[in-house]
């Protein structure tokens, strides 16, 4: 395995929390940050070099080189052909479709991956299954979403989606004079660290290897054990999976 430079603490938090300030002005940079600390993230679990990695909701290709880099052969898929053009030309080998219907064989990828999308999809325990059932037997599946209850649950018309997310995106188009881009009920949908951790812990296919809140320092991760307190300031909860 090569040097691992994932580290857990405070200082880690702190960077990703600025990059998220500009996810909005300066997308390239939040995501290009959050790429590179997703693979140092990710190799402390499986060495990414040689491995086939899906990359569910993969959008316009901000993760491309980072695990391209880490030598990994890299395939996003998303269901938005708008999100994958987002930079241009959609990323070499992309594929088009559905993350709850992933088009793709029993037991093909090494890494399968998704980062703050299950929140976007109807059915978001199909889509992780579907993620479990193409990893192949010992591949890792690394699986993250925005908690509903968490600051930034509503997206762009947090805090206001605690009053209800139907009220949240009005007032965003009363002040905007827009639409929101994430819709509530239709591109949005109130998923909680509960819920994942139930389905963690019902399915089968894998072992969980950890759970975790992604972006918080390590010495904070017990909230999870807290009901409540954990949907509050979880924020973003990740599931890493190895299958069997």
């Amino acid at each position: 395995m090569p040097d691992l430079p994932f580290r857990p603490d405070l200082g880690r938090s702190w960077r990703l929390f600025q990059a998220f300030r500009v996810e909005q002005t300066d997308p390239a940079h939040f995501y290009g940050t959050l790429a590179r600390d997703s693979v140092d993230q990710i190799r402390t679990y499986a060495d990414l070099d040689g491995q086939w990695v899906l990359d569910v909701g993969g959008g316009p290709g901000y993760f491309a080189d980072a695990f391209r880099g880490a030598g990994a052969t890299y395939t996003p898929l998303d269901a938005d052909l708008g999100e994958l053009s987002g930079l241009g030309d959609p990323e070499s080998g992309t594929v088009l479709g559905s993350g709850m219907q992933l088009p793709f064989a029993d037991d093909s990828f090494g890494v399968t991956y998704s980062s703050n999308v299950l929140e976007h999809v109807s059915e978001p325990w199909t889509m992780a299954d579907e993620m479990v059932r193409v990893t192949r037997a010992g591949g890792l599946v690394f699986l993250s979403y925005t908690l509903w209850y968490g600051p930034w649950g509503g997206h762009e018309t947090s805090p206001w989606h605690f009053l209800g997310g139907h009220r949240a995106a009005r007032r965003y188009e009363k002040k905007h004079g827009h639409p929101p881009k994430n819709v509530f009920g239709t591109s949005l949908f109130p998923v909680t660290a509960a819920a994942g951790l139930r389905w963690s812990r019902r399915q089968s296919a894998a072992e969980i290897v950890a759970v975790m809140p992604r972006y918080l320092p390590r010495w904070s991760w017990w909230v999870l054990r807290v009901p409540v307190v954990r949907e509050l300031v979880t924020w973003n909860l990740a599931i890493v999976l190895r299958k069997t």
